[in-house]
């Protein structure tokens, strides 16, 4: 009896330690404030958990609120044969935000006790973003990015944005040939990052009551590639013909 009650409690006692040892194993580096560290470089975001009718990297339609009555054609517009309205980044202008986060091209991640910067190698458009409690800058003019503050709620790294002007939302023109789909000027979003190993977790929410009924939310996750560190991101530059699709200059190009 006293040998099989010694055995029951080795064993409990190997079962606890695995435990504490697998919650430890999960729990992400931290910084030297206890906040957790996310930086590194990470492939693109992936869609998780995808159906309906989607590609490569775009806001997925069984995820998308309802539309506004008479906000399609603010969501969609039907490509016209100008590549600045029909891929702006073809004429090297900016991808924006979200589109921009979403692209296929590594992203990297620089920390410290008040500042994150997520700097996707496409066009290495880096988002500067305090994280010390700061409110939104006023009196500035809405941009491609929009302007982000961050706030730390637990070990997830919240950011909200607001201020953007009306730009492409997704890469969804290379799922139809016919339109593009943008958001309005009226966009605020919130992401929300959790680190799980060497995943990033990766939920964006979009608000825009221009166009949509109420926000919706799709989630993504981001790996840690540490065996990218010494490449690091590679030089992205575009800037040849940026005036003149195919170099071909039209009146108003020259103005």
């Amino acid at each position: 009896m006293k040998h099989s009650w010694l055995r029951s409690s080795m064993f409990a006692a190997a079962v606890a330690l695995a435990a504490v040892a697998t919650v430890r194993a999960a729990d992400p580096p931290r910084m030297p404030d206890g906040k957790p560290d996310f930086s590194g470089i990470y492939t693109q975001p992936a869609t998780v958990n995808a159906t309906g009718p989607r590609g490569n990297l775009i806001f997925n339609a069984d995820k998308m609120a309802p539309l506004k009555p008479g906000a399609e054609s603010l969501l969609y517009e039907a490509r016209n044969g100008d590549p600045r309205h029909d891929e702006p980044r073809a004429m090297c202008l900016p991808a924006g935000f979200p589109d921009g986060m979403l692209y296929i091209l590594p992203i990297q991640i620089v920390q410290n006790a008040k500042t994150i910067v997520i700097i996707p190698e496409l066009q290495r458009a880096a988002r500067i973003i305090p994280t010390d409690g700061r409110p939104h800058r006023e009196g500035l003019e809405p941009t491609y990015y929009g302007d982000s503050v961050g706030r730390w709620e637990g070990d997830t790294l919240v950011i909200d944005s607001v201020n953007f002007k009306r730009w492409i939302l997704d890469d969804y023109h290379y799922t139809d040939p016919t339109k593009t789909r943008w958001h309005s000027d009226a966009l605020h979003t919130t992401e929300r990052l959790k680190r799980d190993g060497d995943k990033l977790l990766y939920q964006i929410t979009i608000d825009d009551p221009k166009i949509f009924t109420k926000p919706f939310s799709q989630d993504f996750v981001l790996t840690l590639r540490t065996d990218w560190e010494q490449l690091g991101l590679l030089e992205y530059v575009c800037e040849e013909n940026n005036r003149c699709a195919g170099g071909h200059c039209r009146a108003p190009d020259a103005k």
